[in-house]
């Protein structure tokens, strides 16, 4: 078994390590790498809830680790596995271009012109005009520079809450402190105001000094919050009555994920620019992109002086779009936004069901296809929490979810997470190729969970014995 070395050089030849000898390594060595060339903190805080296993096969829904277990994948890469791990077609369509050039920039390549065509023809309304990149939080850059060229404004809106990454642009307009303390001065002129508030909206957009109002059509890591019947819409209109361009963020709710094609077609709203990533490369390669129409373009780069001003040296490679085109493909074909709907609808039945039987432990349930969440009440201060000296409180505001995911993957091999600013919800977004026997273990686990744990203390007591499990195990 090959030994992870500290040496850098030997015989002048560095200490490196093969692709043949990464996949013999065993899980502490995994770890040890990851802790010390990566992130040790990170490692540490999987390794306290036993979330440090070492995967080594996925196919679907499903998992598997080194001792053969397997798992369901009800996380889904926070929407970017609509089709599952490793999706045959998508796989296949990288190995038919392998023998293409990947990246050459002096000419133009088949495949973006092709994939931009297909996204064309699958977006609402008028979109047209794409550009590649290789993230999500890429796209939303491409789409603020576009939306302030184009206007010749500088004044971004976004929303308190949102998450639209972690790129300075994308991180200037992302709403939450925690994120954002560090790393200031951010952009300037970025105004935030309440999600689904149309009169917050309007009273910052009436000045009509506003480049663009950015938005997700369903805030994923708020919460999974679901904004008010008919809010897209009049967003829509107070942009268009405005003269502000409508930035939709469809990262992750896109490709099916909601139980349309792209969330905002439950309200007929087409946007100006829409922000893409996750899905579109199949859980395979790494691609995003923004789609605009074609005035806009024009606006911004359609002149030989400005239609260079911003590129992406991997963006568009043919690996990726030769991804995303079958990607596509796929998600048509096997009808899968309409899949997400009627599993969605099923799925949240069921969790509905749940919260009735347990009402002091779920809040609320909730979402859209199969982009969902629970959130979990917090407990009221009494006995406990004046003996702990508000520790109770304290664990189950930040650590709640995290516990309830830990007992999900540990005692029943479901792999879950909580919402990135909200703490407290745990999302629930498998591929959309889950069956209903796989959603039904997952609501029965819940269920089996709650009721063991019938208290917050409980769960708390529960999630505790797994952390001091797992620094026993270190010892």
């Amino acid at each position: 078994m090959y030994e992870v070395t500290k040496g850098k050089v030997k015989d002048d030849i560095p200490e490196y390590i093969t692709l043949e000898e990464a996949l013999t390594l065993n899980k502490n060595q995994v770890r040890e790498n990851y802790k010390e060339y990566i992130n040790s903190v990170f490692v540490s805080m999987l390794s306290m809830l036993q979330f440090d296993k070492l995967f080594v096969r996925a196919k679907g829904v499903s998992v598997w680790d080194n001792e053969g277990n397997e798992y369901y994948d009800f996380l889904g890469g926070y929407g970017a596995l609509n089709l599952g791990h490793n999706p045959d077609e998508v796989i296949e369509a990288v190995e038919k271009v392998k023998y293409m050039p990947n990246i050459l920039q002096a000419s133009i390549g088949n495949l973006p012109g092709v994939l931009a065509h297909n996204l064309a023809m699958i977006t609402p309304g008028n979109l047209k005009r794409s550009f590649f990149c290789n993230s999500g939080a890429e796209a939303v850059e491409g789409a603020l520079k576009l939306a302030k060229i184009a206007s010749g404004k500088h004044k971004i809106v976004y929303c308190h809450n949102s998450f639209h990454g972690k790129s300075m642009g994308a991180l200037s307009v992302t709403g939450r402190e925690k994120y954002q303390r560090y790393f200031k001065p951010l952009v300037p002129d970025t105004i935030p105001i309440p999600f689904g508030d149309d009169k917050a909206l309007e009273e910052v957009l009436k000045n009509r000094d506003v480049a663009a109002f950015i938005v997700e059509p369903i805030q994923g890591e708020g919460g999974v919050i679901v904004p008010p019947e008919g809010y897209l819409k009049k967003v829509r209109e107070l942009c268009t009555k405005y003269d502000a361009y409508l930035i939709l963020d469809e990262v992750q709710t896109g490709f099916g994920r909601t139980g349309k094609m792209f969330a905002c077609e439950y309200e007929g709203v087409v946007p100006d620019i829409m922000c893409l990533a996750k899905s579109l490369g199949g859980g395979v390669m790494p691609i995003g992109a923004y789609i605009t129409t074609e005035e806009i373009w024009q606006k911004a780069y359609g002149t030989m002086e400005k239609a260079l001003l911003h590129t992406s040296t991997f963006g568009g490679n043919t690996y990726a779009c030769a991804a995303a085109i079958a990607s596509i493909q796929a998600i048509i074909e096997k009808k899968l936004p309409d899949a997400a709907k009627e599993k969605g609808e099923y799925f949240l039945g069921r969790l509905k069901e749940l919260k009735e039987k347990h009402p002091k432990l779920i809040k609320d349930v909730r979402g859209k296809g199969l982009l969902i969440g629970i959130e979990f009440n917090q407990p009221e201060g009494g006995l406990l929490d004046k003996i702990s000296g508000g520790a109770i409180s304290k664990l189950s505001s930040e650590y709640l979810g995290s516990l309830i995911a830990g007992e999900l993957q540990n005692k029943h091999r479901i792999i879950t997470a909580y919402t990135l600013n909200n703490p407290n919800v745990i999302r629930l977004e498998p591929p959309l190729i889950v069956t209903k026997e796989q959603i039904d273990k997952v609501v029965d686990a819940l269920d089996e969970i709650l009721t063991r744990n019938s208290s917050f203390l409980g769960i708390t007591v529960s999630g505790a014995k797994t952390v001091l499990g797992s620094l026993f195990k270190r010892q």
